[in-house]
């Protein structure tokens, strides 16, 4: 089964492509990594795979379902992490999860269960009661993250998800999104930065509003670093 299907997709703002043609499939419960350097189109790509934006040209298919056609049910299958922080400060862990699985329409014990579930999958059960203003920025991301898996999404998207990290958050973070595919959820993360990529990982190169590569880091790498493969495709400099 396909996790997500994007096929001919463009758009514009105004004489200026931000997404030209680009197609791209990825299988159910595979982790693919959208490398791109800033301007590449990934946020509008984002933008438009969570129906921010509706595309001028082409068609998104989530889990199966049409995006346009069928909106509800493609979006119901999605779990979205946004770059920026989205947490209320001022509410515990457990609150932020409460509050966001309520308005998916979880309740009672259902509801309670599936706080305690993603709390465990993501380890921070032990911060449960912690208000969010207080945990590091590997903590609020793994709060996000859970947030994300509250309604069971066949799909998550990451839009750039270690930005301020520390080394250590950065892996702990990766380490942890690949083990989520490993349980069957197709994950779409994009980032700008190379070293979070590995070797065997699916990867899409995107740059100007074109994808250049499409396949295994390693078999785009060759014998080079990935880095310096990146640097090449996209003509930047080192």
């Amino acid at each position: 089964m396909t996790g997500i299907r994007v096929a001919d997709l463009t758009y514009r703002y105004g004489a200026i492509a931000a997404l030209d043609a680009v197609r791209f499939e990825v299988d159910q419960g595979a982790f693919c990594a959208l490398l791109g350097p800033n301007g590449a189109g990934k946020s509008t790509l984002f933008n438009l795979l969570t129906r921010l934006f509706v595309p001028q040209a082409g068609r998104i298919e989530i889990a199966g379902h049409d995006l346009q056609a069928n909106p509800r049910a493609a979006l119901a299958k999605l779990g979205i992490v946004f770059q920026q922080t989205t947490l209320d400060l001022d509410l515990t862990v457990r609150q932020n999860l409460t509050y966001f699985a309520a308005l998916h329409g979880l309740s009672g014990r259902d509801r309670a269960r599936r706080v305690d579930m993603v709390l465990e999958r993501l380890d921070i059960a032990d911060r449960a009661k912690q208000k969010a203003r207080t945990l590091n920025g590997g903590h609020k991301r793994r709060t996000e993250i859970a947030r994300a898996l509250l309604h069971d999404p066949a799909v998550l998207l990451l839009d750039e998800p270690t930005v301020g990290l520390d080394a250590a958050a950065r892996a702990g973070i990766t380490d942890h999104v690949h083990g989520l595919a490993d349980e069957g959820v197709t994950v779409l993360w994009a980032t700008h930065l190379a070293d979070e990529v590995r070797p065997d990982d699916r990867l899409i190169v995107l740059h100007q509003a074109k994808v250049l590569a499409d396949g295994y880091a390693n078999e785009i790498s060759g014998a080079k670093p990935l880095q310096q493969a990146f640097l090449d495709l996209t003509g930047a400099d080192a």
